[in-house]
């Protein structure tokens, strides 16, 4: 890749990056600075895995980031299981290639297991936490099972303890995967469960890369410091991993001061290159992968768009920042369906950024809703 003007060597001062400088970097690993022609696995395997916790979230995030998407595409790697949902970084669900499941899942099992003590330890008091994940793992090797039929299973083994809290000991201490229906666009099912090494036939890899996660971390949201690469994985005690990578990075800083790494091959784009209008799924990773969001996120705008129930809305990207909030609403009329596409700005927009993202949110619309017999777009907020 050609490097650009701003990029410095790892001995060099280190290059002070303005807000605006880091936005289309991520930007442009994120492929949204124009659509990429990727393949979908490619794709999924470069952003380092999709937030799944929603099972739909993965088709808007990969339309709006790939040339000529289409929701098969996607369905397709499911159910040929090269491609999986999987409970990785943060402890919630993502969306991976099967060969980056076996290898994640080991290197960042140590958080799991925490955030499974932390939540858990007081509930399970006096239960073998070994004998119940070995039955777990019979149970859902034999037939994938919902969290539900898995703790009924599971109970005559710890008598006096709740069904559902020996469920979450296989979803912490076992790689579960989530599998089809559940996750295919237009399919409905209920979440059932079976290990990675059931699903896909291999074994988890034996050895453990923290560097490795880091690495691609960075190629898909760098440059990064080290509270931001905690912050994407939940991992704790990354420095000491990072110095080890030091002699690799280029190092940067924000205008806090603050040490960014970032790969040595990679360059960083004009800050002043246009950034067109973009629509960001519910979960988006690029709004959870940093401890400083303010690179894409204002932090005026993030009470609109973290709920206190934990859902993070689908957002709208005008110039590269978050900039409003996005929804579909189907209405049955006598004719067919309307789909109706809710934009709700946060501030002012000229006309010629409105313009801009009606146009971008007719092609959503014909990618979520293409059988609908009639589509409209309401734009809200601030300017409505």
């Amino acid at each position: 890749m050609k490097k650009n003007p701003l990029q410095r060597s790892a001995s060099a001062e280190p290059q002070l990056l303005s807000r605006r400088a880091l936005n289309r970097a991520l930007l442009d690993r994120q492929l949204l600075l124009r659509r990429s022609n990727m393949g979908v696995l490619e794709a999924i395997e470069h952003l380092a895995g999709l937030q799944s916790q929603a099972p739909l979230p993965p088709y808007f995030a990969l339309w709006t980031r790939l040339s000529n998407f289409r929701q098969e595409q996607l369905a397709e790697l499911l159910l040929s299981r090269e491609a999986v949902r999987i409970s990785l970084m943060r402890s919630t669900i993502h969306l991976v290639s099967a060969e980056d499941c076996l290898w994640m899942r080991p290197v960042l099992q140590p958080m799991l297991d925490q955030a499974f003590r932390s939540a858990y330890r007081k509930r399970l008091e006096g239960v073998d936490i070994t004998v119940i994940a070995e039955a777990s793992r019979i149970h859902v090797e034999q037939d994938p099972l919902s969290f539900q039929e898995l703790g009924e299973l599971l109970q005559p083994l710890a008598p006096g303890h709740e069904s559902g809290t020996l469920a979450q000991i296989s979803r912490a201490v076992l790689p579960l995967i989530q599998v089809p229906p559940r996750g295919i666009w237009g399919k409905s099912g209920q979440a059932r469960h079976t290990t990675a090494e059931a699903w896909l036939g291999q074994p988890l890899s034996e050895s453990v890369e923290p560097e490795r996660l880091i690495l691609r971390y960075l190629a898909a949201f760098g440059p990064a410091s080290v509270k931001d690469m905690q912050t994407w994985c939940g991992l704790t005690g990354l420095r000491a991993h990072v110095q080890r990578l030091r002699g690799q990075l280029v190092v940067y800083r924000d205008d806090n001061g603050v040490e960014l790494f970032d790969l040595a091959d990679m360059s960083l784009p004009d800050p002043d290159t246009p950034a067109p209008p973009r629509f960001l799924s519910e979960f988006d990773n690029m709004l959870l992968s940093y401890a400083d969001r303010s690179r894409i996120l204002p932090d005026e705008y993030k009470p609109l768009v973290f709920t206190v129930n934990g859902i993070i809305k689908a957002t709208i990207l005008v110039d590269g920042f978050v900039t409003g909030i996005w929804r579909l609403e189907n209405l049955k009329e006598k004719d067919g369906i309307v789909a109706i596409l809710h934009i709700e700005l946060f501030s002012e927009h000229s006309a010629a950024e409105k313009e801009a993202l009606a146009a971008e949110g007719e092609r959503l619309l014909a990618f979520a809703e293409p059988d609908a017999s009639k589509r409209e777009i309401r734009i809200g907020g601030v300017n409505s």
